[in-house]
């Protein structure tokens, strides 16, 4: 058999099989931010303090962080897929507290969104330069999902994101809604340049620290 059509006839076999996907683009590291708004019942009007508030993900390799900032308190979470192990930093009415979770504390923190099955429509729209398609989703204690997801990114970190395990592409856009809540995450700036280390380094000093444990029962404020 020639070589020329021996390679195409292997190219076509991946076609059939699924096995390959033209413009998909794994990748190990990226910052993705997002833009998101808490909106109450039916209100238009973001819920006080969240006006301006942004959520960024950092990936690299099995290392997570997920920042969150608004004018009512700051977060970060530190997670390493591969060890299991988390940290949350948070400051909030002057307070800076570092939590430790344990493997099994992180499965315990994201169990509501465990097994979420989506369900792709023929709906798409672009965002952010991607083509982006609709799917929905519920959790297992009842809350909604409805993402626009492009398939042209996809991290090699499926962990990253407890909500979006089963996603097959990486979402731009997302409705959360819970009960009388509707929280609402539009991508805002995508970088795929490597992710500095330090964005994973944890404080040793300046932090109460607790435990998971402990945190559930702390009071700010008190």
């Amino acid at each position: 058999m020639e070589p020329l059509k021996y390679t195409f006839l292997i190219f076509f076999s991946f076609l059939l099989s699924g096995k390959l996907v033209l413009g998909q683009k794994k990748v190990s590291e990226l910052s993705v931010v997002y833009d998101y708004v808490i909106h109450s019942g039916n209100s238009s009007k973001p819920v006080n303090g969240f006006e301006g508030a942004t959520n960024t993900i950092y990936i690299k390799g099995n290392m997570v962080c997920s920042e969150m900032t608004s004018t009512l308190f700051s977060s970060s979470t530190i997670y390493d897929s591969k060890t299991g192990q988390a940290v949350i930093l948070k400051e909030v009415s002057g307070q800076k507290l570092l939590i430790h979770l344990s493997p099994e504390n992180w499965q315990e923190m994201n169990r509501p969104y465990d097994g979420i099955v989506f369900t792709s429509t023929s709906e798409t729209k672009t965002i952010a330069g991607y083509k982006c398609i609709k799917a929905t989703g519920k959790s297992k204690s009842g809350s909604e999902l409805i993402v626009y997801y492009t398939t042209e990114i996809v991290p090699d970190n499926k962990d990253y994101n407890n909500k979006f395990k089963t996603l097959d592409g990486l979402p731009l856009e997302y409705q959360l809604i819970d009960n009388n809540l509707t929280i609402q995450y539009t991508v805002s700036k995508v970088n795929l340049n490597p992710v500095p280390a330090s964005k994973f380094d944890i404080p040793k000093s300046g932090f109460r620290e607790m435990t998971y444990e402990e945190s559930k029962k702390f009071k700010t404020g008190n």
